[in-house]
């Protein structure tokens, strides 16, 4: 079953490597943590703050080239938790067909919140429970 979920905080730190961004459930009180790079950090944090670039950013590139290709992008769901690794796919609707796009999380995320409106982002159910249980 999947559990929608949404961007509740992104943590930035300058003296670490490693940044945080927490998803809490939609309509629940469960959230978890997700270690992402500083690059996909501050890609989140430009557009959640519509910061606008002059230039576009890889995640500004993919949905265009999603889009120009026929695609409409429909949402993000993490799918799996491996040896505290997250997976998660893009779903992508194209030709009538859904395609799942195998990302990181922090990029599916980033790509969720560069489109407009933002994608709704999904977790499975035991994927969440996995997150809960590891904290």
């Amino acid at each position: 079953m999947l559990i929608e979920m949404q961007l509740a905080r992104i943590i930035i730190s300058e003296i670490n490597d490693n940044q945080l961004v927490f998803l809490k459930e939609v309509g629940g009180e469960r959230q978890f943590p997700i270690l992402i790079g500083i690059f996909e950090a501050t890609s989140i944090d430009r557009r959640v703050k519509n910061i606008n670039r002059p230039r576009p950013l890889t995640h500004d590139l993919l949905v265009g080239a999603i889009e120009m290709m026929g695609g409409e992008l429909e949402s993000v769901v993490i799918n799996d938790l491996r040896d505290h690794t997250y997976f998660a796919n893009l779903r992508v609707k194209h030709n009538g067909e859904t395609l799942d796009l195998d990302a990181r999380p922090s990029d599916a995320i980033a790509v969720a919140v560069t489109c407009d409106p933002a994608l709704p982002i999904f977790i499975e159910e035991e994927v969440l429970e996995q997150a809960l249980s590891s904290l």
